[in-house]
């Protein structure tokens, strides 16, 4: 059993988590700035987060002390342009040319996520997504980023769960910003899924070099038993709209098949959502499919009160996710037997009740348990002949958990909130042993 030679050992972050510093060289808010109030415990915001903005050198020093071979970030649209469209910030910029440099000098391979959910509250007030002009402000800051990242970065992922920065946020109010709004499903999917399109065609044209990918995610049904009829249900299930906008097939089929789920148009209220010229755009041709996974999504079963992932005393992570890893293997083999794509996790993890121990350490055994799981599941899937081309753990560091606040704990560094200091916990000193034998020592 052995990962690829080339294995992406990895663990990623989101901008407005970590970086803090929010009107600090001429950042202007974001949605999550003006909007949490009243939808986050203690109305807690990304405003110092970890000070990432005003720790880099630190931050980064502490990714070569684990190993890892790439990190996942985002960047911050309004740190790049304030007001969402016109006169660009140059010292938003610098700030990640110089991460972007030091990740390079330290053998680490960036990877840069566009868009993760900061977008700019100044476009917000415009209608946001559900403006039709809001693909071509996309196209025009991702033009900017590119143009500025590309000769140092190999890998842009053009969007971040749109499952949830849409589908449970203009239909359900779980997230930034916070509208209940069904009715917006289909101008903003439209939207986003034009706006992924040009921006792949901006990086196609101004990184020829560069492996471009999409990192959505949703619901990962898992099979009742391991005959061929449950599998195909588990299959079915998974792309079927099942969960309204939050589904896996809602923003992938389109991306990649042409094509909407027929739930899909139901609950859009439309037969047709794209043109034949649009859907040549939004199916742009993309080099990989990233995809982030936590647990499985249960089936009703007959004469059960639990769903097919839960039974009396299931183990659970401090968010009550279930820990399940064989959801990791049925992502791989559902989405590349669907999609011929190579696969990249782009998260995976667990939330925990970390905290300083008296010895001065982070002891979190349960976060070591959980990787080892889900990576043995990874490298069953590996086995099997699944191309997966990297594993980046969720999160990096402790950080801002969007609508739980400070609450939940996903990082391997532990961060005391109250004086920056950062601490390794043991998870990420195991993880670096996984990482130096390629997976052997699991």
């Amino acid at each position: 059993m052995t990962f690829p030679t080339h294995f992406m050992w990895g663990a990623a972050t989101a901008s407005y988590q970590i970086e803090g510093a929010i009107h600090q060289d001429g950042r202007k808010d974001c949605i999550w700035d003006k909007l949490a109030k009243g939808h986050v415990p203690f109305d807690e915001t990304g405003e110092i987060a970890c000070d990432h903005y005003n720790h880099l050198e630190e931050d980064v020093a502490l990714l070569k002390q684990i190993g890892l071979k790439a990190y996942r970030f985002s960047i911050a649209w309004p740190r790049i342009i304030p007001n969402g469209t016109g006169n660009i910030n140059q010292k938003g910029l610098d700030f990640y040319l110089k991460l972007v440099k030091l990740l390079k000098e330290a053998n680490i391979e960036p990877m840069v996520t566009l868009y993760h959910w900061d977008l700019p509250y100044d476009l917000f007030l415009q209608g946001g997504w559900k403006n039709e002009n809001s693909p071509l402000w996309f196209e025009s800051y991702v033009r900017v980023v590119v143009n500025a990242l590309a000769p140092y970065v190999k890998y842009f992922i053009t969007f971040n769960e749109p499952n949830c920065f849409i589908g449970i946020s203009y239909e359900g109010a779980e997230h930034a910003p916070f509208l209940n709004e069904p009715s917006s499903l289909l101008p903003c999917t439209r939207n986003v899924l034009l706006a992924h399109g040009r921006a792949v065609h901006v990086i196609r044209e101004l990184a020829p070099h560069a492996q471009i990918g999409y990192a959505p995610t949703g619901a990962i049904y898992t099979p009742t038993d391991n005959s061929k009829d449950a599998i195909d249900s588990a299959r079915d299930l998974t792309f079927s709209s099942t969960r309204s906008a939050f589904s896996t097939d809602w923003w992938i089929d389109p991306v990649i098949l042409g094509s909407f789920h027929q739930n899909a148009l139901a609950k859009m209220g439309v037969t047709e959502v794209f043109t034949k010229d649009e859907w040549a755009l939004v199916t742009s041709k993309i080099d990989f499919l990233g995809f982030n996974v936590y647990q499985s999504t249960g089936q009703e079963v007959a004469g059960s009160k639990y769903p097919s992932n839960r039974y009396c005393g299931s183990p659970v992570t401090a968010m009550d996710w279930t820990i399940t890893p064989e959801s990791i293997y049925y992502a791989v083999k559902f989405l590349q037997d669907r999609y011929h794509l190579p696969i990249l996790i782009t998260e995976n993890g667990m939330a925990n009740t970390d905290f300083l121990m008296l010895d001065g350490k982070v002891h979190d055994p349960q976060r070591i348990d959980f990787m080892h799981r889900y990576l043995l599941a990874l490298e069953k899937a590996i086995d099997e002949g699944y191309d997966v081309i990297g594993y980046t753990y969720w999160s990096l560091m402790d950080n801002y958990e969007w609508a739980c606040g400070y609450k939940y704990r996903f990082g391997l560094i532990y961060v005391d909130y109250q004086t920056q200091k950062r601490t390794l916990k043991d998870s990420a000193n195991w993880y670096k042993e996984v990482i130096a034998t390629n997976g052997q020592n699991l």
